[in-house]
């Protein structure tokens, strides 16, 4: 995945489009360089998955 699609991917997320996104294991660090650099980074959440993959979930409060 590149930079424009995880950001469309997490405005989905943001906009309630989508209610989770699963990650797969090699994308898993490029879709983190990308939410960590967001204004709203504390909003996603991510769960990890056996096998290295995160599902990421848009909360409506920050976590803390």
């Amino acid at each position: 995945m590149n930079h424009e699609q995880i950001q469309e991917v997490l405005d989905q997320l943001k906009n309630g489009i989508i209610s989770e996104y699963h990650v797969s294991k090699d994308d898993f660090l490029p879709f983190r360089s990308v939410i960590v650099n967001r204004e709203d980074f504390k909003h996603f959440r991510g769960v990890a998955q056996r096998g290295g993959h995160v599902i990421y979930q848009y909360l409506d409060s920050p976590r803390s």
